[in-house]
């Protein structure tokens, strides 16, 4: 028997509604619809949180991660849930960034923690992420994602009805374009809710809450200075998609929400910029040992052991599961990946990798005293490739390289194959030896300029205006007599 269409909307209706219920917004006092509970929130924070942790790793400074969960639960006990049991935790991540889980999980990477200076300004962070938690505002995003998600397959089944299959299809493009404008709208207002408390929650704690708007200039100079990188890269600036990501320059809504807290400010409140100095003396930047090191353009990774020199003025990125190589004019690319206990022999391993048959595309040879293949073959779309599969300590090292074209490949393969050659295992004494850059502080003499400074920095050649951006001081301040200047050694 056929279920009428109407029968099974109510269906759909009823298993919805059916979970779901109204909850009062701990901020607002409102009530609020709802499809996940406090206790479900708790327990989805503690279950994402054991992914987190795995796939960022936690920064190794007992003292650091004591000081900044210090200062998260001074804010969080002035917060609409101090009942809740908060974690603040330092991720061991390069990149500017925080966030936090349903249920009281906050984190923040110690990339954007090396750009800020106070105390203050780390409150700032923790007080917007605090905001989401208090706001529920992952909940809400669930239960609008999940409504949205429900309503496509209910207007796909009445049009259905009408219209065939074309109709369903025409419903679930609606609706979704439909949802994705409701989703897209919440990151703007969320964000603006979420500054709001967090300048409330600073100044309650005795925090200057103007220190909100200082840590959205951090980042948008950020953005700012990527732009010129990327000219000088050939490539695309990268956009910031985290937090305060949503705020246009000259926001008025952002500057009223946090004119907003100064009713709970303290008179003459302290930034604690020494401490805060004091506190990230030594915090590791840029790579960690862990992750591999960039010096030049060779990349060494202490604990895996091996060293890697790719082409001279080639771009490096190293990132969690790769590290791409990117030459000048942007049409070669290398990448290096790991495999895990692999089977067979380095050719057994390349056929099976590159799906190649039995053939004289695959050559055994040895490199640096260690078993390897060379491979030289075609991407799926067409592109010559070359690669080398060396195995070392148990594991499969594949080092590729491709061209944008027959052409350019042509041009680029003697320096390709010179950074498959250049592979080799690192002694006990180079993997002891290798050290990640560290923030460190000096007290400025006069007359003592970023250039001068930069002349000496590890930092490359934009070294100069990653020293103002790491004293707040972009793009053309100078240090001032008797100021404590954050450097990289």
């Amino acid at each position: 028997m056929k279920v009428p269409a109407i029968l099974r909307l109510a269906a759909l209706l009823a298993s919805l509604f059916l979970f779901a219920g109204c909850a009062v917004n701990p901020v607002t006092g409102r009530q609020n619809f709802t499809l996940m509970s406090e206790a479900e929130e708790m327990r989805t924070g503690q279950k994402a949180d054991v992914d987190i942790r795995k796939e960022y790793g936690i920064y190794d400074s007992p003292s650091l991660q004591s000081y900044v969960n210090e200062v998260g639960q001074k804010l969080a006990q002035k917060s609409h849930r101090p009942q809740l049991n908060y974690h603040f935790t330092v991720v061991d991540s390069p990149q500017i960034n925080a966030f936090a889980l349903p249920g009281g999980y906050v984190y923040i990477t110690r990339g954007i923690i090396a750009y800020l200076n106070s105390e203050a300004e780390l409150a700032a962070v923790l007080g917007h992420e605090i905001g989401h938690v208090t706001a529920r505002h992952g909940v809400q995003q669930y239960t609008a994602a999940t409504a949205a998600n429900v309503g496509t397959v209910i207007l796909g089944v009445l049009l259905s009805q009408y219209i065939g299959p074309a109709g369903q299809q025409l419903g679930q493009s609606a609706l979704g374009i439909m949802g994705n404008v409701l989703l897209s709208g919440y990151g703007r207002e969320h964000e603006l809710e979420a500054d709001r408390l967090g300048a409330e929650y600073l100044a309650r704690s005795g925090y200057d809450p103007q220190a909100m708007i200082k840590v959205i200039g951090v980042l948008k100079n950020q953005e700012l200075f990527d732009i010129e990188v990327a000219a000088q890269e050939g490539r695309e600036p990268r956009r910031y998609h985290g937090i305060f990501a949503t705020h246009p320059d000259n926001d008025t809504r952002l500057h009223e929400v946090v004119d907003d807290a100064k009713q709970f400010a303290v008179a003459n409140a302290n930034d604690h910029r020494a401490e805060f100095l004091r506190q990230t003396e030594g915090m590791i930047f840029g790579d960690s040992s862990a992750h591999g090191i960039i010096r030049g353009n060779t990349f060494q990774h202490g604990e895996l052991g091996f060293s890697v020199t790719f082409p001279p003025n080639w771009r490096i990125r190293n990132q969690p599961d790769k590290v791409q190589a990117i030459s000048p004019q942007n049409d070669a690319l290398m990448e290096l990946s790991l495999v895990e206990n692999p089977r067979g022999s380095p050719a057994d391993f390349a056929r099976q990798r590159f799906h190649l048959g039995v053939t004289n595309e695959v050559s055994t040879t040895a490199i640096n005293g260690l078993p390897a293949a060379l491979v030289t073959a075609s991407t799926r779309d067409g592109r010559p490739l070359t690669a080398g599969v060396i195995y070392h300590n148990d594991q499969a090292f594949v080092l590729a390289g491709v061209g944008a074209s027959l052409t350019t490949f042509d041009q680029h393969h003697a320096e390709i194959s010179n950074a498959i050659d250049s592979f080799r295992a690192l002694t006990t004494a180079e993997r002891k030896s290798i050290k990640p850059l560290a923030l460190r502080t000096i007290t400025a003499s006069r007359d003592l300029t970023y250039a001068e400074l930069a002349s000496q920095s590890p930092l490359g050649k934009n070294a100069e205006n990653y020293l103002r951006l790491l004293n707040g001081q972009y793009p053309d301040g100078e240090p001032v007599p008797g100021q404590i200047v954050k450097i990289v050694k």
